[in-house]
């Protein structure tokens, strides 16, 4: 949401400056920008490519009305490969890999469609050269019975789950009630090559200020934490399976934010350390704050401890998107994303600019 005005940056400045040293935030430079849309951009999402990380796409939502409403495709050069437009006003869009279709593991993308209260789905080539529409029936229901807003999807994250493979989708919207306010679906082949969609279960929390946007998963770890926008963040189990599925792991970055809390992107190393990071949304300078992945020793779910914070120019960011995925020369180490709402595009941070600007120093890399 960007009804914050100006004086919110003037706010979370003095909250800052009265923090210590290590947790102010620190100025970055992005690396690239991306060309603009023709509307309103507002959730990115990255594709790496299998063989050639330079030829890795990241992909971001025009959020308008069809027909001009579409997704984007850039290279990481920030130049435009593809857009995908007529779609009703997509909000957010995520990448996954490894579905089955026809026998044949596939790169997808799935974005909400919120005036068609549909999720869609592209496949991508495996050389990044095109994405498809295949969705089933031309779409998938999303929050079927719901009246209003409470119908209308919005945030989305994908899940793969290790032990089997099968792929998720779960999915928040508008508006919802305190209790269930993201639905999760499982996605497949339909039997002709494209994707369904089967719901699974209800679930989460909301503390009724604001609305659910944010969502971000943790495929490694099974986890799911969302943006409460005007309370925290909450962490819960990924898997609907999980014998403690329908209980909250955890709720932190409850105070430090002057905007809405939105975007969420996860730094994951291999070694299960990394990082959350959580955008407030300001005008004309967000924030973004970095908790640890790994929680603290003998607690893997306390992420209450605020690593760093940085601000790179970014207006009213509504989405961010990392990985630590090395992308080539010029992103060795990974990168985050961020929509810029008055360029009406992307900004790109290389992740050792973030890791090495002030302190503390950040992990860096996979391993």
């Amino acid at each position: 949401m960007r009804t914050l005005t100006r004086l919110g940056s003037v706010v979370v400045a003095i909250f800052w400056a009265a923090c210590s040293p290590a947790h102010v935030p620190v100025e970055v430079r992005p690396a690239l920008a991306t060309a603009s849309v023709s509307d309103d951009p507002d959730d990115p999402a990255v594709w790496i490519h299998a063989s050639v990380p330079e030829r890795s796409l990241i992909l971001g939502t025009n959020k308008a009305p069809a027909p001009n409403g579409a997704l984007v495709v850039f290279g990481l050069d920030g130049k435009v490969r593809q857009t995908l437009a007529g779609i009703d006003r997509p909000n957010n869009v995520d990448v996954e890999y490894g579905l089955m279709l026809q026998g044949q593991a596939t790169d997808f993308a799935v974005l909400t469609e919120r005036l068609r209260r549909r999720l869609r789905v592209f496949r991508i080539a495996s050389d990044g050269s095109a994405l498809t529409d295949v969705s089933s029936a031309g779409g998938l229901p999303a929050f079927e019975g719901e009246a209003g807003e409470a119908g209308e999807p919005m945030g989305i994250a994908l899940y793969r789950r290790v032990r089997d493979g099968t792929v998720f989708a779960i999915v928040s919207r508008k508006a919802g009630p305190r209790v269930g306010y993201l639905w999760q679906y499982r996605l497949e082949d339909d039997g002709r090559g494209r994707v369904k969609a089967t719901k699974v279960r209800e679930f989460g929390v909301f503390s009724g200020a604001g609305e659910i946007e944010a969502i971000a998963v943790d495929d490694a770890l099974g986890y799911v934490y969302y943006a409460d926008e005007g309370d925290g963040i909450h962490k819960w189990h990924a898997d609907p399976d999980h014998p403690e599925a329908g209980r909250e792991l955890a709720h932190f970055g409850t105070a430090g934010f002057s905007g809405d809390r939105e975007g969420i992107g996860i730094y994951a190393r291999e070694d299960g350390t990394g990082y959350i990071i959580c955008t407030d949304q300001l005008a004309g300078q967000s924030a973004y704050y970095i908790y640890p992945r790994q929680g603290t020793p003998g607690n893997p779910h306390d992420h209450s401890q605020l690593v760093k914070g940085f601000r790179g120019g970014a207006d009213s960011t509504d989405g961010v998107e990392v990985t630590s995925a090395s992308l080539g020369a010029r992103f060795p180490n990974g990168l985050l994303v961020a929509m810029n709402s008055a360029s009406r595009n992307f900004l790109v941070y290389r992740w050792e600019d973030i890791a090495t600007v002030g302190e503390p120093r950040l992990l860096i890399g996979r391993k």
